[in-house]
This record gives C-alpha cells, sequence and structure tokens, in this order.
C-alpha cells in the first residue's frame, strides 16, 4: 500500500513478530516504522483513530514500556518511562500492573530490575530527538524518587490485588491508590486485564 502511494519502503529488519522499514517521500523525508505482534491479553480495547487504524491504549503502551525498560538498557525507554510517570501512572501503580502481561515477574522482582535503569550519560539522550531540552541530573533524581515511592506502594497493596490496576468511574482515569482509606473511600475500582482487553466497570468493586 505504501508503495502504491508512491513511497520507498526499506526492510531492515525482518523476523516472525516483528518488522522494520525505513519508509521515505521521496528525496524530502523519511520515518522509520516498526510493525510488531503484541500479547492479545490487555488492560484495554485498542483506540481506533480517526483517519483508520487501531493503536494500544495509554495505559497498555506504559505497561508494555515498564516491561521494555526491565528487559533492556535503552536511554529512549527511560525517557519514556519517566514521562509516563509523570504524565499517565505513577511507577508503582504500573509495575504493580504489569506482573499480569509477564507471571515471569513478581511485583518486588521487576522493581529490582528496573534499579538496574538510568544510569545514562549526557551523551546517550544527546543522540534522541528529544521535542525539548532534557536534563539528566534532574532526571536521575525524579528516577530515583520514582523507585523509592514505587517500592512503598507495593509494600502496601493487598497481595490479592497483585496485577490489577485502579479505576476512577467519576473521573474516569487510572490511578494510585493513596495509604489508608479504603478503595471505596477513594473512589477506585479494581481493574483487571483479559483477552482483548475490557472497559472498566463498576461491578468490579468487591466491598472494600
Amino acid at each position: 500500500m505504501l508503495e502504491a502511494a508512491g513511497y520507498r519502503v526499506e526492510v531492515r529488519l525482518s523476523q516472525p513478530g516483528h518488522v522494520r522499514a525505513i519508509v521515505e517521500a521521496g528525496d524530502r523525508e523519511a520515518t522509520r516504522i516498526d510493525w510488531a505482534h503484541d500479547s492479545a491479553w490487555r488492560f484495554m480495547p485498542p483506540v481506533r483513530l480517526d483517519d483508520g487504524g487501531l493503536v494500544l491504549h495509554e495505559i497498555d503502551l506504559a505497561i508494555n514500556k515498564v516491561l521494555t525498560l526491565a528487559g533492556r538498557d535503552e536511554a529512549r525507554d527511560f525517557v519514556d518511562i519517566l514521562h509516563l510517570h509523570e504524565h499517565v501512572l505513577p511507577l508503582g501503580a504500573m509495575i504493580w500492573a504489569a506482573v499480569a502481561k509477564d507471571p515471569g515477574f513478581t511485583p518486588a522482582s521487576l522493581l529490582e530490575q528496573l534499579k538496574r535503569r538510568g544510569r545514562h550519560r549526557p551523551e546517550d539522550i544527546a543522540r534522541l530527538a528529544l521535542a525539548a531540552p532534557f536534563d539528566v541530573a534532574q532526571a536521575k533524581t525524579a528516577w530515583r524518587s520514582a523507585l523509592s515511592d514505587a517500592d512503598e506502594f507495593i509494600r502496601r497493596r493487598p497481595h490479592e490485588e497483585v496485577g490489577c490496576l485502579y479505576h476512577s468511574p467519576a473521573r474516569d482515569c487510572f490511578a494510585a491508590p493513596s495509604p489508608g482509606p479504603s478503595l471505596r473511600e477513594q473512589g477506585l475500582v479494581v481493574h483487571f486485564g483479559q483477552r482483548g482487553g475490557i472497559l472498566p466497570r463498576v461491578a468490579d468493586v468487591k466491598g472494600r
């Protein structure tokens, strides 16, 4: 389809479940595109774009990114996780949910793996095409704080909730519960993933 539309496609990687290509529009511009099979298990249904096609919900992207960072030490993944921690969901809540997608981890073991990440030098960050300046020293301070908060979070959550997200029906968003008040008092319900994803329901409340 791309070639029929006048684009030039150079395949750089082709293996089961993953294809990477450089797509060029004449001599004007180019972009790298990765096509990959993802697990059918997810927390939310895919999101349909207005101009066609489906993408993962930002919550599933965040969960995938946590597992990706645990498996490789790439500067771009570190930058992404800090952004997700600040703007989408706290790191502890991401770790807590991520173990449902990869049962090889417990929250504690996934956190320990992530503690080995984030040791990037300024030149590593400089190679990234970022839209805004990125302060490495500030980022490392923020990362240590995120890890510390995540450790506290996973220690205080009950074991029967492992692998879940926490959804606020009133605000229609996912959040990290505070210590002390019950989930009901905080207006939160547990939300587990399943094959294909599932929209949150108030019926998920279990009396807490």
